[in-house]
């Protein structure tokens, strides 16, 4: 049986707009981002030959444009490791955690309008990189839940290439941070209790499999640790 291996790749540095914790920020990768993506090409051509693998088209990405055009960088880049011409399919699943009615509001706002509501509590304290947290908002959606979703096309893209690839590959899927370790953690491969001091890197693959026993694991690529005390808002 081939051997799949899968790299989660958080897109580049994107023009964010300041304390505002919603990740559905239509805003293209800076500079920095562009390079940022070219260098994890760089190092996923390396692994790629390291270990003689393909790699699958097409590639996989959230909706967003900085993952769209992490993904397109990375395509252009290798697109003489793959077995035909390499395309982006984009898909909803793949999005960041979604806060719903509060989406592109400020921390301060989106606290002002909790308690300008009678039906609802203060959220406590670092609400935003509390994992079990969901505001109470229309379409607001807690990290935990996000990562189920992306855990979830993530068993199902597995699951059909493990039985249709006839040699070894690596499938590349690029998305967001606290979505993609979340969604370890409910694969298995992280620890949840491990969830709030870890971070994911601007465009550095983690890669994943799943052994022959059907269990997810950390092949390779490192987990960025997360600053004592930082807001979570990377």
């Amino acid at each position: 049986m081939a051997r799949l291996a899968i790299a989660l790749i958080r897109h580049g540095d994107y023009e964010q707009l300041p304390d505002t914790p919603s990740a559905h920020q239509p805003f293209p990768l800076t500079a920095a981002g562009e390079a940022q993506a070219r260098q994890a090409a760089t190092r996923l051509r390396e692994t790629v030959e390291r270990h003689g693998w393909r790699l699958v088209t097409p590639l996989h990405s959230s909706q967003m444009l900085r993952a769209w055009q992490t993904a397109d960088i990375l395509a252009r880049e290798l697109a003489d490791l793959f077995d035909e011409h390499p395309t982006i399919d984009c898909f909803d699943e793949l999005a960041e955690r979604g806060l719903g009615a509060a989406a592109n509001l400020t921390l301060a706002q989106i606290e002002q309008v909790l308690a300008a509501d009678p039906r609802y509590d203060a959220p406590p304290p670092g609400w935003k990189a509390d994992s079990y947290y969901r505001l109470p908002l229309q379409g607001a959606e807690s990290l935990l839940q996000a990562g189920a979703r992306v855990a979830g096309h993530l068993q199902r893209v597995q699951a059909v290439l493990a039985r249709t690839l006839t040699q070894d590959s690596l499938f590349l899927c690029v998305g967001h941070g606290a979505a993609f370790r979340h969604a370890a953690a409910h694969l298995g491969v992280l620890r949840f209790d491990d969830l709030p001091r870890l971070s994911m890197y601007h465009a550095r693959p983690v890669l994943l499999e799943v052994d022959r026993a059907g269990r997810w694991q950390h092949l390779e690529g490192a987990w960025k640790m997360r600053a004592t005390g930082g807001t979570g808002l990377d």
